[in-house]
């Protein structure tokens, strides 16, 4: 019968009902199943009622003693703000030494194994509005030095982001690949994305790479093998970021230079103090089991990533560090880096409160030490973004006149911080060349940039939590001369 060819049959149209019902209701775990199960640990509720409360009271009691005594107010927070940063000089000082000391010792030989006892390897890669990064992943996932019939690869896109999925569809991909589409819900974050790629991994070990990452070919193999000698407590283990744009503008070469000093010492030290590790967004490897005991990714923080590295840890488990990297493109205006630091801030401390809701608890789980650490390294970032900014102005304004001072402990705790970040930019992996040195100098304007990204991070925290203020990609002016002279760098 004429048009009859235009007609689905009935059982087709059955199967297809099927299997959106299916990935609306995996959509739905991906967002809920942390929240549903272990709503401590899950950014989706917020501030607790007592954190509400403290908060209000501590402000109420601040304003009061502004008000009837500024000068105990001012001396106390003084002596307050010289506590808690000089804590934070010390720890990161403690870190710079140890990492450096750590890139000393030879590393443990690599062991080539046989292709046939490689396992399914699953890489979850998420991508949103990424058409132009995406002949640029396709190469690097074919230079992988891994068999493509092992790959267990997912490309996960959003439900109406035709470009990305028009631009998936030309290029080549492993057999076993899936192009995976999220159906429309909320919050639409790169951790949903992720747990639903996760609900369908078939591998033994499970990667999560950025659409711009152009990781290193033996890092699968090196992850592996580091995962073997881990013990049974790893959980996975962490890639480096470096940045191939690094000259293209002065923000590019700090970004850089922080990515640097970050997974060239600190993580890397660390990992060897066994404390808790804010991972980085990409470049991780995960035992697929243990992801998927700890509940996967919390949907509802922008900075899934460190929740996870410390969720982690209150677990029990441990990560692990392993040297081939992973190459990205840093932010080349303040307008793009701007939006990205806010975000990491914001999602900062939405997971300082998120561990801040039980503190006993999070004592227990991960140790005086760890938790220390947790502090150090979560809510010392934001503090110290917050702080950047006014401590330029008042260093300015010592500098115009002569009746404000930073006093001898000031002045001292600043030329630490400074000595201490300068140390490790010098101690840092990478080639010394004469833009290190002068980003080195310039360090002190880069820093208020930080209190920029905080006050919008605030902002962002009080007006949408869980907004994802993504950063693009392709923007860069030229890629690499090529990857295995960005790598050597």
């Amino acid at each position: 019968m004429d048009g009859m060819g235009d007609v689905a049959d009935p059982l087709d149209a059955q199967a297809i009902a099927r299997a959106a019902a299916i990935d609306d209701a995996l959509a739905g775990l991906a967002s809920e199943a942390l929240p549903l199960v272990s709503p401590a640990y899950s950014a989706k509720g917020g501030a607790s009622a007592k954190q509400i409360l403290t908060l209000t009271r501590t402000i109420t009691l601040v304003g009061l003693a502004g008000l009837f005594m500024p000068a105990v107010l001012f001396m106390d927070l003084s002596a307050l703000a010289l506590l808690v940063f000089g804590a934070l000089i010390l720890w990161r000082a403690s870190l710079t030494l140890l990492g450096a000391v750590r890139r000393l010792w030879p590393g443990r030989k690599f062991v080539r194994v046989n292709d046939e006892t490689l396992p399914i390897y699953t890489l979850l890669v998420p991508l949103y509005r990424e058409a132009e990064t995406v002949p640029g992943l396709a190469r690097a996932i074919s230079e992988l030095d891994y068999p493509p019939d092992k790959l267990d690869l997912k490309l996960l896109i959003e439900a109406g982001d035709e470009a990305t999925a028009e631009a998936l569809l030309v290029e080549r991909w492993p057999h076993a690949t899936e192009i995976l589409t999220l159906p429309p819900g909320i919050p639409q974050t790169k951790p949903r994305a992720l747990n639903f790629g996760l609900q369908r991994a078939r591998g033994e070990v499970t990667a999560i790479y950025d659409a711009e990452d152009r990781p290193h070919p033996s890092q699968l193999r090196a992850a592996l093998q580091a995962l073997a000698r881990g013990g049974d407590r790893m959980a996975g283990v962490q890639a480096p970021l470096k940045a191939h744009n690094s000259r293209e503008t002065w923000v590019a070469g700090q970004w850089a230079l922080e990515y640097a000093i970050h997974f060239g010492l600190i993580i890397p030290a660390m990992t060897l103090l066994r404390v808790p590790i804010p991972l980085g967004g990409t470049s991780n490897h995960f035992r697929t089991d243990v992801l998927r005991e700890s509940g996967g990714w919390d949907a509802w923080n922008v900075t899934e990533d460190a929740d996870l590295g410390l969720r982690l840890a209150r677990m029990g488990w441990r990560f692990g560090f392993i040297s081939p990297p992973t190459l990205e493109e840093a932010p080349e205006s303040i307008r793009v880096w701007t939006a990205q630091r806010s975000r990491w801030l914001k999602g900062f401390m939405v997971t300082w409160l998120v561990i801040m809701r039980e503190p006993k608890r999070a004592i227990r789980e991960l140790g005086l030490l760890g938790f220390l650490a947790a502090q150090l390294s979560i809510a010392g970032p934001v503090l110290a973004a917050i702080a950047h900014g006014p401590l330029a102005f008042w260093c300015l304004a010592c500098l115009v006149s002569g009746e404000i001072t930073l006093g001898a402990l000031g002045v001292g705790l600043l030329t630490a911080g400074y000595a201490v970040n300068a140390a490790s930019a010098i101690l840092s992996p990478g080639r010394f060349r004469l833009r290190r040195l002068w980003l080195i100098l310039t360090l002190p304007f880069y820093w208020p940039l930080q209190s920029i990204a905080a006050v919008r991070a605030v902002y962002g925290l009080l007006n949408a939590p869980h907004f994802w203020a993504k950063t693009p990609h392709g923007l860069t002016a030229r890629a690499p001369l090529s990857l295995a002279a960005a790598f050597a760098e």
